[in-house]
């Protein structure tokens, strides 16, 4: 039992570490990263035009590996190939933990407003 609850103690203490915190990125340096983002995708990640996604809330995780997948030309478009290329991991590690910290996730087929039929 002793030596159960010192492990059960680190568990659970490392379980409360923020999913950000160990992706690695910064939040604050992605968001000074983010400013040539916001042409297309907003300011903050939500997109001023149903052309380009919204970034904002997407997971850290699916944000780096699609920023990746432009880097090595697995995703394929020529825009984005141009603004990923010089990225490195820790830049795209910062800007993924920007975004996905940004809570205005929004998917308009299906939270758009609801109409009163009345």
């Amino acid at each position: 039992m002793r030596i159960f609850a010192p492990k059960f103690v680190l568990a659970a203490g490392l379980s409360l570490i923020s999913a950000s915190a160990l992706a690695g990125g910064d939040i604050a340096a992605g968001k000074e990263k983010a400013a040539a983002c916001g042409a297309c995708h907003g300011a903050e990640g939500v997109s001023p035009s149903p052309m380009f996604p919204n970034l904002a809330g997407q997971h850290a995780t699916y944000l780096e590996h699609t920023l990746e997948q432009y880097q090595n030309g697995d995703r394929k478009n020529p825009i984005m190939a141009g603004q990923v290329a010089n990225l490195s991991k820790q830049d795209i590690k910062d800007l993924a933990a920007y975004f996905s910290r940004q809570d205005h996730l929004y998917t308009p087929k299906y939270d758009a407003p609801k109409t009163n039929p009345e």
